[in-house]
Parts: structure tokens; sequence; C-alpha cells
């Protein structure tokens, strides 16, 4: 593995109205432990939520795992709570970025935060731009990315639904879904 000091840290976004967002960043952050990088995962979003990639990264001694989100919050009843705790989650973020005790940062679902405008997609970018360790290697996941995160990013992919099981009435499934 390239010591920090000759490593590009790679911006990242995987966004769109597809599924595999979180997916393929998923693979990343255990590609990244594999390479024996120190990883860590934010989830802004999923709250307690139990899935198979957060007991898969259990057995692995360089992730640490943050699920921090007050759960699937679409139809909302209390959007000042959702603000707050986003805007808590971002800090909390900014403060694992900048501790430089990370090789690899994901941010999940935190574009969903920019589409509800709960936290400013200008704020994330300069964030990036002007705070981010060089040799850091950041992603960002879900729906609407902010266009000045898009700007910023190294990386983006949107992901495109083509078919989906759920318009079939097929419910999420343990170890596909979650």
């Amino acid at each position: 593995m390239k010591v920090k000091e000759r490593r590009h840290g790679i911006v990242l976004v995987n966004t769109g109205e597809g599924k595999g967002k979180s997916s393929s960043a998923l693979g990343m952050v255990f590609r990244a432990a594999g390479w024996g990088m120190k990883v860590c995962v934010i989830q802004f979003i999923k709250g307690q939520w139990q899935t198979g990639e957060q007991r898969a990264a259990e057995r692995f001694d360089n992730i640490e795992w943050h699920a921090l989100g007050d759960g699937f919050t679409w139809d909302t009843k209390n959007p000042e709570q959702d603000i707050k705790t986003s805007r808590e989650i971002w800090e909390f973020s900014k403060q694992k970025i900048l501790s430089e005790e990370f090789d690899f940062v994901l941010l999940d679902e935190i574009n969903y935060c920019c589409g509800y405008n709960w936290i400013s997609g200008q704020e994330i970018a300069d964030f990036i731009a002007n705070d981010k360790p060089k040799w850091l290697h950041l992603v960002l996941t879900g729906r609407n990315a902010p266009p000045e995160v898009i700007d910023i990013a190294d990386t983006v992919t949107e992901m495109m639904p083509v078919k989906h099981a759920f318009s079939k009435g097929i419910k999420a499934e343990q170890g596909v879904e979650f």
C-alpha cells in the first residue's frame, strides 16, 4: 500500500435513482480494508437497522462503523429533528476526516441530506476542497448529489434503474438488500 504522502486521495460520488449506491461503496470499504487501510463508515440515514455489511465489518479490526441516523426519514414527522441529527453527524464526520486516523471514509447517504436541504452541498464541497487530507479517499452516497459536490468529485457514478423486484411486490431480501 502506498504511504499517505504518495497517495492521491480520490473523492467518489455514487448517486442516482437506481439500486447499488451504498452496495458499491461498501465493496470499496472491504477492498480498502483488505489492503490494510484504516476505514471509517458513517451512515447518515439507516440508524440502528441491522445490515449484513455491518455484521461483516465487525470481523475487521480496521473498519470503524457508525450508524448514526434516525432511520428512514422520507416521511418524516419531525423535520427539525432530522436536520439536527444530520448536522450532528456532519460535524462528527468532519472530525473523523480531520483526525487523520483514517485512509478511507464513507459518508453513506449524505447526499439525501443535501436533497432535503438539511446540509448544504456548497458546505460539503468547500470542506472537501479546503480541509480534506489530500491522501484520504472519500466516498459520498445517496440520491440527489448536489452539483457542488459533483463538481469537486474525481469520480461520479449515477445509478439508473432498469428493473427492480420491488415493483413486482417483492420486499427487500436479507443478504441481497440488507
